[in-house]
């Protein structure tokens, strides 16, 4: 049988660019292993920060060295027509694997060109992805569903910003009804970009300034003394539940840096719970996977509050980080199911989807 031929498509418009290359490495490597090295060719293709798509040797380039393009090669804007001249071998992919994070890459905005190309891809469509990275109506889809989450507020930045009569009330509002500690998030940002804790209403009145910076829709939430847990879930009308993982770290909170600065974090992989809790959370990553409508990929992070028994829901990422350490991948590794054998799962998944 000829090989299929994958779109590997990557980098991207967001602050989790640097992020999506090394995702493609690690998803290049595994298609480059056996077995998929004899079902499966790469067709990588970088999209740029600026919106530019780049195949051939330049694609080449950066997924060999890990390295975006440097700022020079990259002028901040580029014409309106050329970002629509897309690389001509576009036509020989079968399947596209976009493995981009953040906003213009997990937000349904890729999804939606893809599925204008008629042709097959990876992950969620175009309403699951965008639920999927818009906070609140992410938690309001959860509420539907019947998942407990913690308690927030949705703000809107014209609160913040243009009227200085309401944002004291705003503060008031959200002091009351959600007390500290508390945090702040951008609605529509992933990897923790724009997220602060807060403890005091100075704090508070930065960090709502800051995440206005970013997105005109902020939401706050109440802090919950938990340990923060994750379940991994492939599938797309019968999706599985991988084993459950859990974070520990010594910062403040979650953010960036700790993310994606080496030896922040530890991962327990399996966690470390009660065998009912562990099959709840399980059973509860699949319910908000199928409340979003989700395919193929997704990580959903929970709350689970020792003291009380609770199990909350934070949220799900339709596109998880995918490099050979990120949680996704090895909460599977340790359910049974390699690197390799899951991307081509994740492959399969994408056809099935599409042909059904």
């Amino acid at each position: 049988m000829a090989k299929q031929t994958i779109g590997l498509l990557f980098g991207g418009c967001s602050g989790e660019h640097e992020v999506s290359i090394s995702s493609a490495r690690a998803i290049s490597r595994a298609l480059t292993t056996p077995p998929n090295a004899d079902r499966y060719q790469i067709l990588p293709f970088y999209i740029q920060k600026n919106g530019e798509w780049q195949s051939g040797e330049v694609a080449q380039q950066v997924l060999a060295s890990g390295q975006p393009l440097a700022v020079a090669e990259q002028p901040d804007r580029v014409s309106r027509s050329h970002l629509w001249q897309f690389p001509a071998n576009v036509a020989e992919v079968d399947l596209w694997f976009p493995i981009l994070h953040g906003p213009n890459g997990e937000d349904g905005t890729i999804q939606g060109l893809l599925q204008l190309t008629q042709t097959p891809f990876v992950g969620s469509g175009v309403l699951a992805s965008a639920l999927g990275m818009d906070k609140i109506v992410m938690k309001t889809a959860f509420a539907q569903a019947g998942l407990p989450q913690v308690k927030y507020l949705t703000v809107h930045r014209h609160e913040v910003w243009s009227n200085p009569c309401i944002f004291p009330k705003l503060c008031d509002r959200i002091e009351a009804e959600l007390g500290y500690p508390c945090f702040v998030k951008p609605a529509n940002l992933g990897s923790s970009v724009g997220i602060a804790k807060v403890r005091t209403r100075s704090q508070l009145e930065a960090a709502l300034d800051s995440a206005a910076s970013y997105d005109r829709r902020i939401i706050v939430e109440a802090g919950v003394t938990a340990r923060e847990v994750e379940c991994a879930v492939l599938g797309n009308d019968q999706p599985q539940a991988s084993v459950v993982g859990e974070i520990t770290y010594t910062s403040d909170f979650y953010d960036y840096e700790t993310k994606y600065t080496e030896g922040k974090a530890d991962l327990a992989i399996p966690a470390p719970l009660p065998e009912a809790i562990t099959a709840q959370i399980q059973e509860m990553a699949v319910r908000a996977f199928l409340a979003i409508d989700g395919a193929g990929i997704a990580r959903v992070d929970f709350f689970y509050v020792e003291q009380t028994g609770e199990v909350l829901i934070n949220e799900i990422n339709t596109m998880p980080g995918f490099t050979a350490t990120s949680m996704y991948p090895m909460l599977w590794a340790e359910s049974g199911i390699s690197f390799v054998e899951l991307v081509d799962r994740l492959i399969q998944l994408g056809l099935e989807r599409t042909q059904r």
